[in-house]
């Protein structure tokens, strides 16, 4: 019965730990955008594939990536 109870609460307390990093990820990346798009000064640099394939997004992408796999993950 304790683990059934314990892991009940695992699979709780990790499924709100990936929404946190799923919700800061997409946070971060919003403003590392906003600081992406204030640095580009040529039209041509500021395509949307060129800003979603900044290596400054990676960081953010694999926060996300973290996230999502630790919210479906089942223990």
């Amino acid at each position: 019965k304790y683990l059934d109870w314990c892991s009940h609460t695992m699979e709780i307390a990790s499924s709100i730990l990936g929404m946190v990093l799923v919700a800061a990820g997409l946070i971060g990346q919003g403003f590392e955008m906003k600081k992406i798009r204030a640095s580009i000064r040529t039209d041509e640099q500021l395509s949307t594939p060129n800003i979603f394939t900044d290596r400054r997004n990676f960081k953010w992408y694999a926060l996300i990536v973290a996230g999502l796999i630790l919210s479906f993950a089942r223990f």
